[in-house]
């Protein structure tokens, strides 16, 4: 029990800490919004390449790793 319990703890403490990282606080616009009319798109299309040879990678790894464990 005591472990789940510090598990579970650091879970929500690094969960909650990073969104409190990056935590803005509001212009000082009437409307209190970040958003910038002039602001430039993120690009996310370069990283999407990256992400899905990692999700790959990850599937090949865990697949084989219950293959092994079930001894097929």
């Amino acid at each position: 029990m005591k472990n789940i319990l510090l598990k579970l703890y650091c879970t929500l403490f690094c969960t909650l800490s990073s969104v409190m990282l990056f935590a803005q606080a509001g212009d000082d616009t009437p409307t209190g919004d970040l958003e910038n009319t002039d602001a430039p798109a993120a690009p996310i299309n370069g990283k999407l390449f990256v992400l899905a040879i990692a999700g790959i990678i990850f599937a090949y790894y865990t697949f084989k790793k219950y293959r092994k464990i079930q001894g097929i």
